[in-house]
């Protein structure tokens, strides 16, 4: 049987809300496994390579909160660096630290995230390919994911999410996304994922 790990990120900074960590709180599918990450530097990979080894996942897509984005952003490349502009839950600060001392420099997503941006927007999601998933715990999490299932034939990536409209107190003057809308665009891209011979 297929099944998809899809994972989440909980509240952070400011914020008391994550749409990442809501979005997978919702999805109900048979064929999909999910998890709420910790935003901790260390913490979040360790949870997620154990998550991997209990679940053996056919794919694994992370998702993330994106201040300002407007649309849904499936990653493209993850790089080797931890460069964090606020402190994570357990106050760790990294600067200009690589994530995996050997890794390479960057990890290419192996999602169809071409298909994926295609679907969504096809069924009026807004959405595009994004080419940087910056520097904090989503690129973290997104470079050890690729490092873990590299040569394990196992479709994984990341994708980025919007502010949800729920948070528009909390960031005056950012964009925000129904969160309906954000779930919706999920599960079209889980859709076209298990539809996949080669899962």
């Amino acid at each position: 049987m297929k099944k998809i790990l899809v994972t989440g990120f909980e509240p952070f900074g400011t914020s008391s809300l994550n749409p990442s960590g809501e979005i997978v709180k919702a999805l109900h599918n048979p064929e999909v496994v999910t998890a709420v990450l910790p935003v901790v530097f260390g913490q979040a990979s360790q949870k997620l390579r154990e998550l991997i080894d209990l679940h053996k996942p056919s794919a694994v897509l992370c998702l993330g909160q994106a201040e300002g984005r407007i649309e849904l952003t499936p990653e493209r490349v993850a790089i080797n660096l931890d460069d964090a502009r606020i402190a994570d839950n357990a106050g760790n600060l990294p600067k200009e630290q690589v994530i995996i001392s050997d890794g390479p420099d960057g990890y290419f997503s192996t999602l169809p995230i071409t298909e994926m941006v295609a679907a969504m927007k096809a069924a009026g999601v807004p959405a595009a390919i994004s080419l940087s998933a910056g520097t904090f715990l989503c690129n973290h999490i997104f470079y050890s994911l690729q490092d873990y299932l590299k040569n394990r034939g196992i479709p994984s990536g990341f994708m980025h999410v919007p502010l949800m409209d729920e948070q528009r107190r909390e960031f005056p003057g950012l964009p925000t996304m129904p969160i309906r809308q954000m779930i919706a665009g999920v599960e079209i891209s889980l859709s076209l994922l298990l539809k996949r011979e080669e899962l």
